[in-house]
């Protein structure tokens, strides 16, 4: 007697996966995400050159350049992120017997391992790419800044190195040098201290896009997963 099942409510009928992770699709998903980040970090940073200029009152100011910076970071996590993980959902094999519930987490862990791959492909083999990338402008104004601070540091020994020495000659000189050199330190020291908050900021900013990239992956891996199973 032959009989026959029909698939249980909330279920996706189709032939048996051996694992729950596609790894295939995962990879492809994150070379998509590597692929497009360079692409939108290149284009990013061509268009801060164009808008950046060494004369006075000519192109964009560094709070401006800033917030565009953070801005376009944060898109470019998006985007890319977004559709790696449509791309891990959408390529991955339709799962047998699965509930509905189920099937909606795998597609997330889907799109977040994809976007965790990319990430770590960003980090180990694109990190000398990028950094030579955003080097050409990053390195141009620490090296302003540092040149500043050792400018302004070394005009600081030298004071107190004259202020030294002309304390055998007059006491109003060696007043006034000791005078300069602590304004001097001080400048120094402020500048160093607006480096550091720069950085940190930089970081925190960075932090969150990441975050981002991995909702927006999450997310598009779930509708790339829905779309599969049309088919």
């Amino acid at each position: 007697m032959v009989t026959s099942s029909s698939p249980t409510l909330g279920t996706i009928p189709e032939s048996n996966s051996t694992s729950a992770v596609a790894w295939s699709a995962v990879f492809a998903g994150a070379a998509a995400t590597a692929a497009l980040s360079l692409i939108l970090l290149v284009l990013g940073v061509g268009l801060g050159l164009s808008a950046v200029s060494p004369w006075v009152q000519s192109g964009v100011d560094a709070l401006t350049l800033g917030i565009s910076t953070i801005v376009w970071l944060t898109a470019t996590q998006i985007i890319a992120a977004g559709m790696g993980g449509y791309l891990a959902g959408r390529l991955r094999t339709r799962w047998a017997g699965v509930q509905t519930d189920e099937v909606y987490f795998r597609d997330t862990a889907h799109g977040f391992l994809s976007w965790g791959v990319a990430v770590l492909i960003t980090a180990v083999l694109l990190t000398s790419t990028i950094g030579s990338i955003i080097g050409t402008t990053v390195n141009a104004g620490a090296s302003v800044a540092s040149g500043t601070s050792n400018s302004l540091m070394n005009k600081a020994i030298n004071s107190t190195t004259v202020a030294a020495s002309a304390a055998v000659d007059t006491q109003n000189k060696n007043a006034n040098s000791a005078t300069n050199s602590s304004v001097n330190t001080i400048a120094a020291k402020e500048m160093a201290d607006k480096s550091r908050k720069a950085s940190a900021t930089a970081a925190l900013w960075l932090f969150i896009s990441l975050l981002m990239g991995a909702f927006a992956a999450s997310f598009a891996a779930i509708y790339g997963g829905r779309e599969r199973d049309k088919f």
